[in-house]
């Protein structure tokens, strides 16, 4: 556990995979956002599976109904933040999060790094006035992103509307394809890919990116940076060289190339930013 503020309650979760089943199907309790860090696994919400990486973000309701599976076994974390219906009353929206479904997509760069950074500062040691506040003005600015953008998969929705079989045959390929990176070591081509998820290369960039929104490559790159970030909050110092040899990089210039056009600071200042050292 991380914090409790007033209404709000933030937890880190890393995952201990037993078996690579299906849990059994359990009915939430509370209003929760769930925001990936590391690692993948399926889930099954109300009836509909999808694939969760590092890039997702999810918001249960009480009595969503959710089962989960790790093809890829243990290694996945995320971070939750459950909300009490009075604070979710107290929005302006609130209406949306107390009546209708919850709602799932993905971070962008920015919202990822503002997540990391809470977590260092909450690990880092907070007072109770300034943690809630943190608190409060990050799911604002989660919630409020929310209801500004489609859900990934809207325009997929438009083009085949008249076609669900292959509405859902090309949401299966992305998010297979989504698996195969998430496992590989980002080395992996384009056309290995592509003959991981039994298409042609063409085929699998173009419903890809149709289905998600992004290019296979930006997707890659996001995945490689919010490993990278999960790097540079341990405490081992590695030196950079290091880690973009790890992470596919072709040298540490290009890791900070990369680095810095995802989320505009440069790997050292990220390090200095995300370090897990304590308060005195």
């Amino acid at each position: 556990m991380l914090g409790h503020p007033e209404g709000i309650l933030i937890y880190e979760v890393r995952c201990i995979v037993e078996s690579h089943g299906w849990t059994e199907p359990a009915a939430e309790r509370f209003h929760n956002l769930i925001l990936g860090r590391s690692g993948a696994y399926r889930r099954r919400l109300n009836g509909r599976t999808t694939f969760s990486d590092a890039t997702s973000v999810l918001m249960t309701r009480p009595g969503d109904e959710m089962s989960v599976s790790h093809p890829l076994g243990c290694g996945d974390s995320y971070t939750c933040v459950q909300v009490d219906p009075t604070v979710l009353a107290g929005r302006p929206d609130g209406a949306r999060w107390l009546e209708t479904a919850g709602w799932e997509g993905t971070s962008d760069a920015s919202l990822d790094l503002a997540h990391r950074m809470l977590i260092a500062e909450f690990r880092r040691g907070l007072d109770h006035f300034e943690m809630t506040e943190r608190l409060h003005r990050f799911l604002d600015g989660v919630l409020s992103r929310t209801g500004a953008r489609d859900e990934p998969g809207t325009d997929l929705a438009r083009a085949v509307s008249r076609r669900p079989a292959t509405q859902v045959a090309h949401r299966r390929l992305a998010d297979r394809a989504r698996e195969v990176l998430t496992a590989g070591d980002y080395s992996l081509s384009l056309d290995e890919v592509a003959r991981e998820v039994g298409a042609s290369p063409h085929h699998l960039s173009r419903v890809f990116h149709r289905v998600t929104g992004s290019s296979l490559t930006a997707y890659r790159n996001r995945l490689r940076v919010r490993a990278v970030l999960d790097t540079l909050a341990e405490s081992d110092e590695r030196p950079l060289r290091t880690v973009a040899a790890e992470h596919g990089f072709a040298d540490q210039a290009h890791l900070t190339r990369v680095v810095r056009d995802h989320v505009g600071h440069p790997p050292a200042h990220l390090r200095r930013l995300l370090t897990q050292t304590r308060r005195p």
